[in-house]
């Protein structure tokens, strides 16, 4: 499977077993999600468990909550990342503080599926990685898969968690793995061992990292798009670095990390946001704060640039192969 097919056969599974689980966006329904991520769903369930929505990103939001609150597990597909805003109050003021509102009476089994970031020349309202402001609110759960495995095992983790789950979905690795050099022809997910996705239910727990390469030099730190990107760029660069996919940003799995770095003395963090406030900032407090006396170097984070998405600059912004390459080799100098 790629990850759309993943992340379809995991709505597919939980609609199948759970009759309180619906799900609602922008034409997920009869055209089958803009991705095709939820195609075929509402001929098979109805129109009344796979519900197209208007463009009304707050009302969205709004009516899943409510769902949530009378006892349904909705999963709700905002189309683009980039126009998760409109929503942004709801799930701040609502849906991530219902739970410690109402002394736990009331809880909110709620998943926030969106596609996010760059790669594929979107521009600046089709490429942005809002991670970090989600993972800043208390309350709520964030999740952002790598490849088709865990994709479907994270998805129908959150979808059975009774917290609010936002859930990005790496757009430019839906069809295959990318290692930063877009020159290259794409390659498919069917190459791939984690594209090998079981048909049935299983899930990835939340809040567990995975060590994708393992190594003695220097840690890497990456999530989504960037964990191939990281893993290329230590290949070609000859490095041995142990690479960890978080899959999960909040909760974090500092025990691994805190291990990891601990025996490499060294850390880098890449991610695609932007660099002030973004997610590796938290990183890079948690590593200094708790491996300080194993530390060989300075933190070193490789990110993406104070600026909006540009888009006849894309492979400038985008951290790559060349930017990750050289921090790999400047962290092992220091």
């Amino acid at each position: 499977m790629n990850m759309v097919e993943a992340i379809n056969s995991a709505h597919d599974v939980m609609l199948a077993r759970d009759p309180d689980t619906v799900a609602l966006g922008e034409d997920i329904g009869f055209f089958g999600g803009v991705f095709r991520a939820t195609q075929g769903l509402q001929k098979k369930y109805g129109a009344h468990r796979v519900i197209d929505t208007p463009i009304a990103e707050g009302g969205i939001m709004g009516v899943a909550i409510g769902m949530a609150a009378y006892g349904l597990r909705p999963i709700t597909e905002i189309q683009f990342a980039d126009y998760i805003y409109p929503a942004f109050d709801q799930i701040v003021s609502e849906l991530a503080r219902m739970r410690y509102r109402s002394a736990g009476e009331w809880f909110m089994p709620l998943v926030v599926r969106s596609p996010y970031g760059g790669g594929i020349f979107g521009g600046q309202t089709h490429s942005q990685s809002p991670e970090a402001l989600f993972a800043h609110v208390s309350g709520i759960k964030t999740v952002i898969p790598s490849n088709p495995y865990d994709a479907k095992g994270l998805l129908i983790a959150a979808i059975e968690d009774n917290d609010p789950v936002i859930f990005f979905e790496p757009k430019r690795i839906y069809n295959g793995p990318f290692d930063g050099h877009w020159e290259r022809p794409v390659r498919p997910w069917a190459e791939h061992p984690l594209a090998q996705v079981p048909e049935g239910h299983y899930s990835v727990p939340l809040g567990r990292a995975s060590v994708m390469r393992e190594g003695e030099d220097v840690t890497v730190l990456c999530y989504g798009t960037m964990v191939h990107v990281v893993l290329a760029s230590a290949e070609a660069e000859g490095v041995d670095a142990e690479i960890i996919d978080l899959r999960t940003l909040v909760p974090v799995d500092i025990d691994t990390i805190e291990r990891s770095v601990c025996k490499t003395g060294r850390c880098i963090v890449v991610h695609e946001a932007t660099r002030t406030a973004g997610f590796g900032a938290e990183l890079a407090a948690l590593v200094q704060e708790r491996c300080f006396y194993h530390l060989e170097a300075p933190v070193m984070r490789v990110t993406g640039f104070d600026t909006p998405y540009p888009h006849s600059l894309e492979w400038g912004y985008f951290p790559g192969p060349v930017r990750v390459g050289l921090a790999l080799h400047k962290v092992l100098e220091d």
